[in-house]
């Protein structure tokens, strides 16, 4: 519920008020500081409840919201609250060994976003974080990203989130799988986004006038700044662009309706990890799950189709299902002639 949000804020205010030894606040002074709080920082926020300040107060007392020693002073029928000592305040409390193993955790899911230009600062901070947390006994990782280190072109990954921040018109020099010698071209950088282990960058192809045109980091070898060329802004919703597709490359057709039958255990796998937001399932007999997707057809689809093997049928378009057989009999043809 909304009313549950910035529970830090809350028992940042109510501390205020229990350490305050010249005013008196009763509940509904309590509520009006947490609710005035919560308007400071969002105009939009709920109003707070008097049953969760309450939750509130319970929490605080408890041994996991810092065991506060609380009075609660009876004023006639009404009782008003404050701390037993007026010079406590949670804001002075040490970090117990719970907090300790919680930012431990924290620190290792921060620690893989460290090179990320977007997360540069966390380079400093981390550090500081860690010389400041006392090791523990128990110090192995438990938690791992799909993250490939060793991928070429990582390195203009930092640039190019500049040169798109700061609107910065690119020379690129680059070489794709078909070209035998680096070329160069003019780009107006618009997005990043990353797919399958490997980063991508869109931008206008300024020879082309494409602004969705797609380069692989991998592939480029050299990037420059042009300071004095205008950049064309992007006029493309990057949010909305993704939707009919998976991955990264979109051609020009037109998303249509993409009906295919799972088999086996790829059947319960596609039920629980959808293969995109626009998937639609349903049992049609036993072990059979009926999969329809709106999308537009492209190599990472067919890729995609292709990793679940004998476990996947495609039923329409019957264009798609003939690509697909043609593809897997070149495969069989493969290991025909190895055999031979």
């Amino acid at each position: 519920m909304s009313e549950f949000k910035n529970p830090s804020l809350r028992y940042r205010t109510l501390d205020k008020c229990f350490r305050n030894t010249v005013r008196r606040y009763y509940i509904e002074d309590l509520i009006f500081e947490c609710n005035k709080a919560l308007k400071e920082h969002d105009p939009g926020a709920p109003e707070v409840s008097r049953r969760q300040i309450f939750l509130d107060i319970n929490y605080m007392e408890s041994a996991k919201g810092g065991n506060i020693e609380l009075e609660r002073v009876r004023d006639g029928k009404r009782v008003y609250y404050r701390y037993n000592d007026p010079n406590f305040s949670i804001e002075k409390m040490p970090i117990t060994e719970s907090d300790f193993t919680e930012l431990q955790s924290a620190l290792q899911i921060l620690s893989h976003f460290e090179g990320m230009p977007q997360f540069n600062w966390l380079e400093a901070v981390l550090k500081k974080i860690k010389y400041s947390i006392p090791e523990t006994s128990i110090n192995e990782t438990i938690l791992s990203f799909d993250h490939n280190p060793y991928l070429k072109g990582i390195e203009y990954l930092s640039p190019l989130f500049h040169a798109i921040k700061y609107r910065t018109v690119l020379s690129i020099t680059y070489q794709d799988f078909k070209s035998a010698q680096p070329y160069k071209l003019i780009v107006h950088p618009y997005f990043l986004r990353q797919y399958n282990s490997r980063w991508f960058l869109f931008g206008l192809n300024e020879e082309k006038q494409k602004p969705d045109w797609t380069l692989a980091l991998d592939r480029i070898r050299e990037i420059s700044a042009i300071s004095k060329k205008g950049y064309f802004p992007p006029p493309i919703d990057w949010n909305a662009y993704f939707h009919d597709i998976i991955g990264v490359t979109k051609p020009a057709d037109p998303a249509a309706e993409i009906l295919l039958h799972f088999y086996g255990s790829a059947s319960h796998y596609v039920l629980t990890k959808a293969l995109h937001g626009s998937q639609r399932s349903k049992w049609i007999e036993d072990g059979v799950l009926e999969v329809r997707l709106h999308l537009i057809e492209n190599y990472e689809l067919e890729q995609t189709i292709l990793s679940f093997g004998e476990r996947v049928r495609v039923v329409s378009p019957i264009s798609l299902a003939e690509k697909i057989a043609n593809r897997l009999q070149q495969s069989i043809s493969l290991y025909k002639l190895q055999n031979s």
